[in-house]
């Protein structure tokens, strides 16, 4: 087999094993199965800035689970992969998700900013960063600013389109873009193209 070949399997293998892991975390998360969830990330994760490991992670994400949410489903949706080398990657996941929480039934869209490393031949999440465009109430649509709305907290909002810059300057410029459209991002560069110099952005988790 050339070099060229195994590189490609390689490539398509480890395709089909990261489009996985978002299906992983959410049947783990779901039925509340943290040594499952915990075991999608590396044994250094980082939990917050004081912490690391997976116990850490444990004890944050059951803490979590148990004092907000009385159950939950999460809905993949599109996915998108990209490659830094055959052992790095990065992603953005969509997510629909459902939160039985007290009372209220609290629906919310979502996308999942994704970094994503082999280790010892498995691949793990890195990192996961949350971006929301809304949470709230089944019967209540999110109109208007601060979407996230959560039963018994103030509206906030969740930092959905912050990594993006084309958001903005989409409704900054009134109208369509003059000049020639420039050419397709590169392999492995779309997100990089859109993305641009943005830096992630702090958001409230839980």
């Amino acid at each position: 087999m050339s070099d060229d070949l195994a590189a490609r399997i390689d490539r398509l293998e480890s395709l089909d094993t990261i489009r996985q892991l978002p299906a992983k975390y959410a049947l783990a998360l779901d039925m509340r199965d943290m040594d499952a969830m915990v075991g999608l990330f590396p044994v250094d994760v980082r939990v917050g800035k004081e912490t690391s490991g997976r116990e850490a992670l444990r004890a944050y994400l059951d803490e979590t689970m148990r004092v907000q949410f009385n159950g939950t489903s999460h809905h993949i949706g599109g996915h998108i992969i990209e490659f830094d080398d055959p052992d790095h990657a990065r992603g953005i996941v969509y997510s629909k998700n459902e939160h039985e929480t007290g009372p209220e039934w609290v629906i919310m869209q979502m996308m999942y900013v994704d970094d994503y490393e082999r280790i010892d031949g498995r691949w793990y999440f890195r990192r996961r960063l949350p971006l929301y465009w809304y949470a709230t109430d089944l019967n209540k649509p999110p109109i208007g600013d601060r979407k996230m709305r959560w039963p018994g907290r103030e509206p906030y909002e969740g930092g959905f389109h912050e990594l993006f810059p084309s958001w903005r300057e989409f409704w900054a410029r009134g109208g369509a873009p003059e000049g020639p459209v420039p050419e397709p991002a590169p392999l492995d560069q779309f997100i990089n193209r859109m993305r641009g110099t943005a830096e992630a952005p702090r958001v409230r988790v839980r």
